[in-house]
């Protein structure tokens, strides 16, 4: 594998600059995509949730819609 790599653009003088991620940048990677995966995992929970919901109580989501409008 590869290491991820950064794209950094001084706007002052334009210089460019790709380098590799350091060991902190990698770690902050690694939790960001945990958090990242945990938000995707407890969104969809919650739409399955919700979803087992209106089976139980027989209503659609267009239904339910307008029974909280």
């Amino acid at each position: 594998m590869t290491t991820p790599k950064t794209f950094i653009v001084d706007a002052q003088t334009g210089e460019e600059i790709i380098r590799d991620l350091n060991a902190d940048e990698l770690a902050q990677q690694a939790i960001d995509a945990a958090e990242q995966e945990a938000k995707t995992a407890a969104a969809e929970k919650a739409k399955t949730d919700k979803e087992a919901l209106l089976a139980k109580l027989g209503i659609t989501a267009d239904e339910a819609k307008l029974l909280l409008s």
